[in-house]
């Protein structure tokens, strides 16, 4: 047997004692986890302070280096949140639609966990503990494979989790890291057929993609967030303003942050330089097109295609005037990842049409982008944003996470 295997074997099994256990028993485990969370603090901090030392060392950019941060008061946040996903209703074992047949059988619809789950993900240590947590209240075992960034801080966090699993007498292996970072592994990992019932990756474009041309394990796209924000010529510039900062500074590094404005032609001679004075604290780098540059001058850059292709996940914007509603949602049509889209209005009719035509998870008139999240939504902790249509989309809280099956009840009927 290879490592992988032998994981996915552990985790098989551990299953089997995780889906025998109630409602109440799964609450249970989930505040023990984060009581040890909470009690193992300080070595979560200090195996983070070793990480985030290697990653300045590496030239990771201070965006990113804010993803891979954790102190006190993020990890008790991170607890916090365990504690609210074991507040939230279990769907395990909901009867969601039940009749009887012109036969006399009786079927139900049952929701059920989906099996082992996987996650591949980057330098994003809070997700270690929101995929367990959002795991073991929907009855899934969980592999877990973060990037090497964060390494040190992952093996401390599902320490505590395994943990807390073993003293409530339970399987540890419920919860699993694979501490081997290398492509290799990643890749084998990919092809775990017969131990992952569905794999999901978290990260950029690449990691994404990657996933997407070699798994063979069912997967879900999640994650790369190329969002627009469009400023339609009847809006209030004031707002406008005040929701691209909010969508594009508040934190760049993450997916439901902005990395696009269009604007009205009829509004960017008064937009675009009001927006770019909001951009100057903390600083955004601005690439533009010609009538972008021609209205800031020496503040903007020239874009290129590429630019309008990226999610840059930095304190670095596109942007583009345009002469519509029209061209304003082809050129989202184009470049748009399918995360979250913006349009900035006062005309009901041009909102209408946009969240009509717009194809993505979430579609926002007169409010930031960054409202797309799984806790913001009422789902407790997220295991990503599914930009894809199938089997779910936009958040992945605890209902995301399961599947069905049909309970079939007789009493000798044959066909």
């Amino acid at each position: 047997m290879t490592d992988l295997t032998r994981i996915g074997t552990a985790a098989k099994t551990a299953h089997r004692c995780l889906a025998a256990l109630d409602g109440g028993q799964k609450n249970a485990l989930l505040t023990a986890v984060a009581g040890a969370v909470r009690q193992g603090c300080e070595q979560i901090v200090a195996a983070n302070r070793q990480d985030m030392q290697r990653a300045a060392a590496g030239g990771m950019s201070e965006s990113m280096l804010d993803r891979l941060k954790l102190d006190e008061s993020r990890v008790a946040a991170m607890a916090d949140a365990v504690l609210q996903v074991a507040g939230l209703d279990d769907p395990i074992g909901r009867v969601e639609d039940g009749r009887t047949l012109e036969n006399g059988l009786k079927m139900t619809r049952v929701r059920v966990p989906m099996g082992v789950i996987g996650i591949i993900y980057e330098a994003r240590p809070n997700v270690t503990l929101d995929a367990a947590a959002l795991c073991l209240k929907t009855s899934n075992c969980v592999i877990l494979k973060g990037g090497k960034e964060a390494l040190d801080s992952n093996r401390a966090i599902v320490a505590c989790v395994r943990g807390a699993i073993e003293q409530m007498g339970l399987d540890p292996n419920m919860v699993t890291l694979i501490e081997d970072t290398s492509r290799e592994v990643t890749t084998q990992f990919m092809k775990l057929n017969g131990y992952l019932d569905l794999l999901i990756p978290r990260g950029g474009a690449g990691l994404i993609r990657a996933v997407v041309q070699n798994a063979t394990v069912p997967v879900i796209e999640t994650g790369t967030g190329n969002c627009h924000i469009y400023v339609e010529k009847s809006a209030d510039i004031d707002m406008a303003v005040r929701i691209a900062q909010n969508a594009k500074v508040s934190r760049p590094s993450v997916c439901n942050a902005a990395e696009s404005f269009l604007v009205d032609r009829q509004v960017a001679a008064e937009f675009l330089p009001r927006v770019a004075a909001a951009m100057e604290d903390p600083y955004v780098q601005i690439v533009g097109c010609k009538e972008t540059c021609a209205i800031l001058g020496k503040r903007a850059e020239p874009a290129t295609e590429q630019d309008y292709d990226t999610e840059f996940l930095d304190y670095k914007v596109s942007v583009k005037v345009v002469s519509g509603i029209e061209e304003a949602m082809e050129h989202i049509a184009r470049y748009s990842t399918g995360h979250s889209e913006c349009i900035v209005t006062r005309d009901l009719k041009a909102a209408e049409t946009f969240t009509a035509g717009i194809d993505a998870a979430a579609v926002y008139v007169n409010a930031s982008t960054r409202f797309t999240d799984g806790g913001v939504f009422g789902m407790g902790a997220e295991i990503g944003i599914s930009t894809q249509k199938l089997h779910a989309r936009g958040p992945m809280g605890l209902w995301e996470m399961t599947s069905y099956k049909y309970i079939v009840m007789g009493d000798g009927q044959i066909r």
